[in-house]
């Protein structure tokens, strides 16, 4: 299966990313925002925008991770979780393809192995991408 989704307006660095960054300031906006860092600096070809009103990113059109600030956590979610390996278990969902960690104020997130998860994630979507 090697259905993805796609975002043909993914842009370098979407303005409406910061403006999202800047509403979202208190505590939870700042767990989103240095996930989304991590996220960006995956690779000079990630691209980005806000999909369903949250911040996504992708490998040139194709999403592969993004953010999102709830009342009581973040998440950092993957659109092909399902198909990360995940030696962690730090992934949480029931969808077909999404997966997301759930980030609590407070609570403890195995910063490492997130990293890593997004990391894999970056690599698997450039996999699945032709010439790449």
């Amino acid at each position: 299966m090697n259905q993805l989704l796609r975002f043909p307006t993914s842009v370098e660095r979407d303005p409406a990313i910061e403006v999202w960054m800047n509403e979202h300031s208190d505590q939870l906006g700042l767990i989103a925002r240095y996930w989304f860092e991590v996220i960006r600096d995956c690779g000079d070809d990630v691209r980005e925008l806000l999909h369903d009103g949250h911040p996504t990113a992708c490998v040139a059109d194709a999403a592969f991770a993004y953010v999102n600030a709830f009342k009581a956590h973040v998440n950092v979610g993957f659109f092909r979780g399902t198909e990360l390996s995940d030696p962690n278990a730090l992934l949480e969902g029931t969808g077909k393809f999404m997966r997301h960690v759930k980030i609590r104020p407070g609570g403890e997130v195995d910063a490492t192995a997130l990293k890593e998860l997004i990391n894999r994630a970056y690599i698997d979507i450039k996999a699945r991408l032709p010439g790449r």
